[in-house]
């Protein structure tokens, strides 16, 4: 409803995930590097961790993207499953013809390696990505691993990125996962966006969309990285929402008191009191302290 009020081309902030609004923070460049590196290394797999909605998938994407030519992807949205039915979605991903009457882990897992080995001989790389990783059990787990077990002098024949949220850590680290975890090469961790990045989040996608950060006042900038922690999903869902209040009383920018009424009607009145509390909780002991170390040194002065 309010593209054309505000002279936007299209819709800013959808959480559809359009590579066109793809914005990488420092941050996610440098888990970018992270996974890159690690799949140029000899082990088996990389790791890439975060809260919900803060753009693993963003970069996840964007390793696509650079990944070699002569690289073949396997790409696993959803790790629900049983060992055999993993195996069986990955001879899917890689176009490897299998019968569906045979249900072992072993003709699944035959069918793979020589695949792997024919893409090698062919000078093929074979990458396997799995999002939502932390919900993998462990005895899939181990069977990736067994998948890794394949490989030349130089580099396993399987490279496999497991995406996941900070459960994942905590997965991997059970003692009958300590072979797997010693193959991670890389991992990183996905913090929030800070306060800058937040700025140039929002003006990043406004400008794709044929808009300006303008379009938002500072305090609204300031209240976005407050109540949002710096998520962009959040950032998305709360903007979009903002923009659609403020053309309905037809203002010309989104003030904050109109982006505190998103908020209260996105994430409810009972979070965004908790978010918006924390903050004066802050300035209030803050400001104690500079009270208390203040009438310290003036009484100290005058005595």
């Amino acid at each position: 409803m309010y593209l054309s009020y505000f002279g936007l081309s299209d819709n800013p902030f959808s959480i559809a995930p359009n590579p066109d609004y793809l914005y990488m923070s420092p941050r996610h460049k440098e888990a970018l590097a992270h996974l890159i590196f690690g799949l140029r290394e000899s082990g088996g797999f990389v790791m890439l961790t975060g809260e919900v909605g803060t753009g693993k998938t963003t970069v996840s994407r964007k390793l696509m993207q650079q990944l070699p030519h002569n690289t073949q992807v396997a790409m696993i949205l959803n790790p629900s499953l049983s060992a055999i039915e993993l195996l069986a979605t990955i001879c899917d991903e890689l176009a490897i013809e299998h019968q569906t009457q045979q249900l072992s882990l072993k003709y699944f897992t035959d069918l793979i390696l020589s695949k792997l080995a024919a893409n090698h001989q062919l000078g093929i790389n074979t990458v396997l990505i799995i999002d939502e990783a932390q919900h993998l059990q462990p005895e899939v787990l181990e069977q990736l691993r067994l998948l890794t077990n394949l490989e030349t002098n130089r580099e396993k024949l399987l490279k496999v990125v497991l995406i996941g949220q900070p459960e994942l850590q905590q997965l991997l680290k059970r003692n009958e996962l300590r072979q797997l975890a010693q193959r991670i090469t890389a991992r990183y961790h996905l913090l929030p966006l800070t306060a800058a990045e937040v700025k140039s989040y929002i003006a990043h996608r406004l400008g794709v969309a044929n808009g300006d950060i303008s379009t938002f006042s500072q305090g609204t900038i300031n209240a976005a990285f407050r109540i949002t922690g710096g998520i962009p999903r959040v950032i998305n869902l709360l903007c979009d929402r903002a923009l659609t209040l403020t053309f309905t009383k037809q203002l010309p920018v989104v003030q904050k008191h109109i982006f505190y009424a998103a908020a209260e009607q996105i994430l409810g009145a009972d979070v965004l009191k908790q978010r918006v509390g924390k903050r004066w909780t802050y300035l209030l002991v803050a400001s104690f302290v500079v009270a208390v170390t203040v009438g310290f040194w003036l009484g100290r002065l005058y005595a």
